[in-house]
């Protein structure tokens, strides 16, 4: 893993998902096959494979209290194109920090993590207003989630986590995106855990080569999301957890 210090230009964007977004780093030690944001190489320069550097905007904090100061309110999504809690947060904090200079205001949080370091902040989290902690996890299986995710934390840490921001009053919920084979145990295994899910379907080609590899083509067509989201539509019905379908 390649991580350089760097000093960002400005920290607080734009989004297209919430009103804001802000990515501490550039890249992703997760480097999950199918990641979006692997779209950012052709912007950064970097020629390491997408999963094998970290930039570390080591100014992120400083930057966001000046332009809290500008920007008009709304809600600031933590991150858009990398995991604010991949194991390079465990040294710098840039994520802390940046949750440390909106815990004295009063905008919206939405952080988005695949990683149970997110509970180190739990008292940090519990002082922000409108703050809310989504997990990504796509499947049920360990062995699918290897395929697709091999440097990712295991499910069951993920829901674990979950259950224990949900505990202490945090609100928090799970993103079934992208939806692989499997996925069908979750609704119950993420029961009293969250107050909401999001499912959507696979919307980018990046990780076409792992459902090859492993015979898995079936859960490429619209066949396949289509009966998964009607059986999970159902199945979170009736484990009372609101589910939007985003597809």
């Amino acid at each position: 893993m390649i991580v350089r210090e760097v000093h960002a230009k400005t920290i607080l964007s734009k989004s297209k998902v919430f009103d804001y977004t802000v990515n501490p780093y550039v890249g992703c030690e997760h480097g999950c096959t199918y990641c979006y944001a692997r779209f950012m190489k052709m912007y950064t320069g970097h020629k390491e494979q997408w999963g094998e550097f970290v930039d570390a905007k080591i100014n992120s904090a400083d930057l966001l209290q000046l332009e809290m100061e500008k920007k008009r309110a709304g809600r600031i999504w933590i991150s858009g194109t990398c995991d604010p809690y991949q194991p390079v947060e465990r040294k710098y904090e840039l994520t802390r920090r940046c949750l440390e200079v909106l815990s004295k205001h009063t905008r919206p949080v939405t952080i988005q993590t695949k990683s149970p370091l997110v509970i180190r902040d739990v008292e940090l989290l519990r002082k922000i207003r409108g703050i809310e902690v989504g997990f990504s996890i796509a499947t049920a299986d360990e062995s699918i989630r290897k395929m697709f995710e091999p440097n990712s934390p295991p499910i069951n840490e993920r829901i674990r986590t979950l259950e224990k921001l949900h505990s202490v009053g945090i609100k928090t919920f799970a993103m079934i995106a992208p939806l692989l084979p499997k996925a069908e145990d979750l609704p119950e295994q993420l029961e009293n855990k969250i107050d909401y899910v999001l499912v959507d379907k696979m919307n980018y080609h990046y990780a076409d080569w792992v459902y090859r590899k492993f015979k898995l083509e079936y859960a490429m067509n619209n066949n396949f999301f289509n009966s998964q989201k009607e059986g999970l539509a159902e199945a979170f019905e009736n484990e009372k957890i609101p589910a939007q379908l985003l597809f």
